[in-house]
């Protein structure tokens, strides 16, 4: 490991290629790959499969393996996080969670039919825990790799890392997936299999430059043997300071309220694409492509934004436009002939905002903190407060949709949380080295 000064572009640079390693994970397995390899495999007996002994529906299953790890991260990552900042073995926690999803992920390949079913929702929970685990600790490190003035660009640099190399992974799966032969294979399971591979070894083997330059023990902190009940009270001591935290308080409220929206639209836009509007799979995999890559330049342009007008007022901007989105959305009619130009301009304008909603909200969060060397414990609660606003958000799309029997109206409830999450934001004070 090589000491590097705060500020210093290499180390921003190792830091941000962190999210070039990790995000072919959200990319290929939890949204485009795995999920259609997974229906694929799963869908004799007219989607009902058994496991432990009871029998579920396939999606059903997906879901609750899903919202399982959630569940883990939310109860996990504040204790764990308290415990790292005590002992200042912050960047352990993050190569322990590194490790585990990525080998997980690895683990898909061994997931070949309903026999092995127990394989694929066992690793689909492990990698989620991985991957979402070892984001608390990552984005904790943004005020310790640069100053805030940087943050904004910083965070968006992750981001742009990100969806680069997610993109590029995708477009050699789907090859894979697609065109078979060009690589003389003929079993039709071992494509995507074969690419569940590449993503874990892509993840722990590009996450090697974010280790090797990332500090540990930035503070220097000399931990006592009885470390997990002192990380405990870290954690104690973190929750009673919220009390005093305004202007976070308030951030975090519009961040849960917004994310309510920006995370339920992520995870169930295809279901909605496929089943409301009759777009088809291979059309759907463009348009997640088109996504990420104009979520590049999105990230790029609001973070430009954010230095001419500020925070608050550049995320009320992109929250204005998710908003505007959902209306599109819940207007949008199948029947129409140019349904299919309409959902690849949405997607690209989806795509514009993504980026920028995501990593602005990490660089906002960052500048609220007070002077802490409990970087992952605030971090922990920022994780939280989106892990719930997921839960919240898939169960009322849910639900809504049952009641009404329309997944429109599920859109349009979403639209409303936008707009709390603009009025929250608009009751915000100044944030320091921004413009608001």
């Amino acid at each position: 490991m090589i000491a590097l000064q705060k500020g210093d572009k290499k180390l921003i640079n190792a830091w941000a290629f962190y999210d070039w390693a990790n995000s072919v994970y959200s990319l290929v397995i939890a949204t485009a790959v795995f999920p259609i390899y997974y229906e694929a495999v799963t869908n004799d007996n007219n989607g009902m499969v058994h496991f432990m002994g009871i029998e579920f529906n396939n999606s059903t299953l997906l879901s609750y393996s899903l919202s399982f790890s959630f569940l883990i991260i939310a109860l996990l990552s504040p204790i764990l996080s308290g415990i790292a900042d005590y002992t200042g073995n912050k960047k352990r926690f993050m190569q322990f969670f590194c490790y585990l999803g990525s080998f997980a992920v690895m683990a898909m390949f061994f997931f070949k039919d309903q026999d092995t079913l127990w394989i694929g929702i066992l690793a689909t929970i492990l990698a989620s825990i991985g991957f979402w685990g070892s984001i608390v600790f990552y984005n904790s490190y943004l005020p310790e790799v640069a100053h805030p003035e940087q943050f904004d660009r910083v965070s968006a640099k992750g981001f742009m890392y990100g969806y680069l190399g997610s993109v590029i992974l995708l477009a050699f799966s789907l090859t894979l997936v697609m065109m078979p032969e060009w690589y003389g294979i003929t079993d039709a399971s071992l494509p995507p299999r074969i690419s569940f591979l590449c993503v874990g070894i892509w993840w722990i083997g590009f996450a090697q430059v974010t280790f090797y330059y990332l500090p540990n023990n930035v503070f220097h902190k000399k931990p006592r043997k009885d470390y997990i009940f002192k990380g405990l009270r870290e954690l104690r001591v973190v929750f009673k300071s919220l009390k005093h935290l305004g202007r976070l308080k308030q951030f975090l409220t519009a961040f849960f309220l917004y994310s309510i929206g920006v995370q339920t639209i992520i995870l169930l836009l295809g279901i909605y694409a496929k089943k409301e509007l009759g777009i088809s799979t291979s059309k759907l995999i463009i348009i997640i492509l088109l996504l990420n890559v104009v979520a590049i330049f999105g990230a790029y342009l609001f973070s430009r934004i954010s230095d001419k007008i500020g925070n608050i007022k550049t995320l009320k901007l992109t929250i204005a436009i998710w908003g505007f989105i959902c209306l599109w959305i819940y207007l949008l009619d199948a029947k129409n002939i140019y349904i299919d130009i309409q959902v690849y301009a949405l997607g690209g304008m989806i795509g514009m905002v993504l980026g920028a909603i995501q990593s602005l909200s990490r660089s906002t969060y960052s500048k609220l903190l007070p002077e802490t060397e409990d970087h992952a414990t605030y971090f922990s609660f920022f994780d939280v407060t989106e892990k719930i606003s997921i839960v919240l958000g898939t169960f009322i799309f849910g639900f809504a949709a049952s009641v009404t029997n329309s997944m429109r109206n599920s859109i349009f409830i979403l639209a409303i949380f936008f707009l709390l999450g603009y009025i929250a934001l608009s009751f915000m004070k100044k944030i320091r080295d921004s413009k608001d």
